[in-house]
């Protein structure tokens, strides 16, 4: 399974956004692009800006450029608006599923998480991030990993995490449920899934 590596704060600098939870303290004190010449913004293209918000969600779902035009493909043969599709497709993997539930406190540690054999779907072990949840579904820790000092350790934080209205969380039980279609408000907030869809119709 491939891997991103490498600094991840320099590509909310130059999303120009908050693209993962520990980038709020750089975003403040290097509020500009990474580089040489990153405190000049220059004028971005229309291209520019379409492949920026394709690099912002790319990043911040932790996907590769093949996976992610997998997903816009899909997305472009079902009925709808094919950016609100995308975004749905991207929410209801396993791995972001489990992130947000407050399971794990990043993406990346969700997706470790999922690979590592700590979570079951309808009470399935399920080791596949990519894996699509859908509504109805119950998704939740295996109890022979619920003793491990990490999930332990989230455990003292599920009690103050409120997951998205399209979830339902039972903190005490480790588990939590799709109880709908994804809502769309925040992500429409971060990402501008039309530039992501003109880019892929040029």
């Amino acid at each position: 399974m491939a891997t991103r590596i490498g600094p991840k704060t320099r590509k909310s600098r130059r999303a120009g956004i908050r693209l993962f939870p520990k980038d709020d303290k750089i975003m403040t004190k290097r509020n500009y692009p990474p580089g040489m010449h990153g405190n000049s913004r220059q004028r971005i293209s229309n291209f520019g800006q379409q492949l920026l918000e394709k690099q912002k969600a790319k990043w911040m779902y932790g996907l590769f450029e093949r996976q992610f035009r997998n997903y816009y493909e899909r997305a472009a043969v079902q009925k709808g608006q094919t950016g609100i599709l995308l975004l749905q497709l991207l929410e209801l993997r396993l791995d972001n599923v489990v992130f947000r539930l407050g399971f794990a406190s990043t993406r990346p540690q969700a997706r470790q998480m999922v690979s590592h054999g700590f979570v079951e779907v309808n009470g399935k072990s399920v080791n596949i991030p990519s894996y699509q949840v859908k509504v109805g579904d119950t998704v939740s820790i295996r109890e022979k990993k619920r003793a491990s000092k990490l999930i332990q350790s989230q455990k003292a934080l599920l009690s103050k995490h409120k997951p998205q209205g399209w979830l339902k969380l039972d903190a005490s039980a480790l588990s939590g449920a799709v109880i709908d279609r994804p809502e769309m408000g925040e992500q429409e907030q971060v990402l501008n899934p039309q530039l992501i869809i003109e880019h892929y119709s040029r």
